[in-house]
């Protein structure tokens, strides 16, 4: 065992000894570009905020049921259009003001305005009316039935905050910790809310996010001793630390939909035909064994498959480079073409998984020069512009079919994906199931759905990764939820 080593397992030895039982150091490889999760759509502020800063009317479990957060109780009338929320008494926001009714539809009329300028305005463009009959009732009135309405509630675009203030640097929410300290490029600290409303939690004094791009260095953190859990573990690292004393490994699917996004608004991808060829050209177990290590799961779709709304669509586009050569033979690309492949360079996974994609493409003559970006720049370039031909990201799981697939659909014909491609009977299905309550109809129209998305090849669907934690023994109260957040709330370190 080399010197380096025995250094190393030492501090951290004593780490487990020393360190304060009241804080949590936590390595991300991400910072959020902005501490508002409702007017950006980057996932790191929910990763870092929601269910810890940040709280719903409901809650998600890590088993996907809903549950009361700041609502006790609700009622949802026969016909599906009225929710009723009876609040909790005592909720306060963290500058002190109380989250009643008022509070709660303010915090609504200011994601209904378009001048707040949300990510997914459609999520609440059923609302027509926000009601509050007494200072703890709270009452949303739909013009349709949506059966999506309470998953929706649950997610980060629908936290509840104060109507006024600048989130993005001073977020302010109901949640167990509040802001303590933001140094850009190098930590956010969080300390425990003492005003939250339920006894004995959180059970942290101070959680400490220190933003850690490179894989190697986030292991080499833990091991020394600097922080105590390592969010998405790389899983080349993972598989190394199995059995290590002192460490723990928790690990389940992501829920995240891994895809190769496809710009059909720009030649050659407009053709159907060379998206066919790009589907044939990508292999997803030779993926996920050289990038996640078997540390994930196939998938053909745009919903994950541990959902019930799963449909299995792998078998449209099984791995057949020949096929693929003869589809771009026959778009008037016997040669093959050249393409520029986009890829966030703060998400290694994605990063790696388009390089083998690079390599898998090129074995059919598409030669796909990778340009390595910052996170900033692929939301304003890729997802707000869609300047783009090719790029790799993961979408999180929405909790419901209809606002997962609001992409594809007549909501959101500007959407990064979807400006080049559309499909009325796609369409038509979309908002037949946003709008029907019977659960078996509602899967056998998204299972139509997802095999018109896949069909038409508008993405590749690549994987749902598995997320992989890796923590120093006696931090328990870690749990893989099936949205991309750490809830902390009732974690402990000893």
């Amino acid at each position: 065992m080399s010197k380096a080593l025995v250094s190393c397992t030492l501090a951290f030895l004593l780490y487990l000894v020393s360190a304060p039982a009241s804080q949590l150091i936590v390595a991300v490889s991400t910072e959020p570009p902005s501490l508002d999760p409702t007017t950006n759509a980057a996932a790191a502020i929910d990763l870092l905020l929601h269910h810890n800063l940040y709280e719903n009317l409901v809650q998600v479990t890590p088993g996907g049921e809903l549950h009361g957060q700041l609502a006790a109780a609700w009622e949802v009338s026969e016909d599906g259009r009225v929710y009723t929320f009876h609040l909790r008494e005592g909720v306060l926001f963290h500058n002190g003001a109380p989250c009643d009714a008022e509070a709660v539809r303010e915090s609504f009329l200011r994601l209904m305005d378009p001048a707040t300028g949300v990510p997914h305005p459609e999520y609440f463009q059923d609302i027509v009316a926000i009601e509050t009959p007494e200072r703890l009732t709270v009452r949303f009135l739909l013009a349709e039935p949506d059966p999506a309405f309470l998953p929706t509630l649950a997610l980060g675009d629908a936290v509840v905050t104060p109507a006024r203030g600048d989130l993005a640097l001073r977020p302010i929410g109901t949640g167990p910790f509040r802001l303590a300290d933001w140094q850009p490029g190098q930590r956010l600290v969080l300390a425990r809310n003492p005003d939250y409303y339920l006894a004995g939690v959180p059970q942290l004094e101070r959680v400490e996010f220190r933003f850690i791009p490179d894989p190697a260095a986030q292991l080499a953190a833990l091991q020394a001793g600097d922080v105590d859990l390592v969010v998405d573990l790389a899983p080349e690292l993972a598989a190394t630390l199995a059995g290590t004393p002192g460490v723990q490994l928790i690990s389940g699917p992501m829920n995240l939909v891994q895809i190769l996004a496809v710009n059909t608004a720009r030649a050659p991808f407009s053709d159907l035909r060379v998206r066919q060829a790009v589907s044939y050209a990508v292999d997803r177990d030779e993926i996920i064994e050289f990038v996640s290590f078997g540390f994930g799961t196939p998938i053909g779709s745009h919903i994950p498959p541990g959902t019930p709304y799963y449909a299995d669509m792998t078998w449209l586009y099984p791995h057949d480079p020949d096929r693929a050569r003869e589809l771009l033979a026959d778009a008037g690309y016997p040669d093959g073409f050249s393409t520029t492949l986009i890829l966030p360079e703060n998400y290694p996974f994605h990063v790696r998984t388009g390089e083998v994609i690079a390599a898998q493409l090129a074995r059919v003559g598409i030669q796909a020069r990778i340009r390595l970006v910052d996170w900033p720049t692929w939301l304003e370039r890729v997802y707000a512009q869609a300047d783009y031909e090719l790029t790799v990201v993961g979408h999180p799981w929405k909790l419901d079919p209809a606002p997962m697939l609001t992409g594809y659909g007549p909501e959101r014909p500007d959407y990064y994906f979807r400006r080049g491609w559309q499909s009325q009977e796609l369409d038509r299905l979309l908002s037949l199931g946003a709008a029907l309550a019977d659960e078996g109809a509602r899967r056998a129209i998204y299972t139509v759905c997802q095999y018109l998305i896949a069909r038409e090849a508008v993405n590749v669907f690549i994987q749902d990764p598995h997320r992989i934690l890796a923590a120093r023994e006696g931090i328990e109260g870690l749990s893989v939820y099936p949205l991309y957040l750490l809830d902390l709330s009732r974690v402990s370190a000893d």
